[in-house]
């Protein structure tokens, strides 16, 4: 994975686990996610996130958004 205040800008699928929101990447693993708004409408669909890595594994999410 990337260090931490890179900017993240990748495909997968928004999954709902355990109370926490995550992307599940295209490219292999996931990342959990700080998010501004609850996208429920989004849950289980192929999004695209934007956003900056803030620590292990977990992204403030300035955006979510179906891709």
């Amino acid at each position: 994975m990337s260090g931490i205040g890179t900017r993240i800008d990748e495909i997968g699928t928004l999954i709902l686990d355990g109370g926490a929101f995550y992307l599940r990447r295209d490219l292999g693993g996931r990342y959990e996610l700080e998010l501004h708004r609850t996208p429920v409408d989004l849950v289980e669909k192929r999004v695209r996130l934007v956003g900056t890595l803030v620590g292990a594994g977990l992204v403030n999410a300035e955006g979510v958004a179906p891709a």
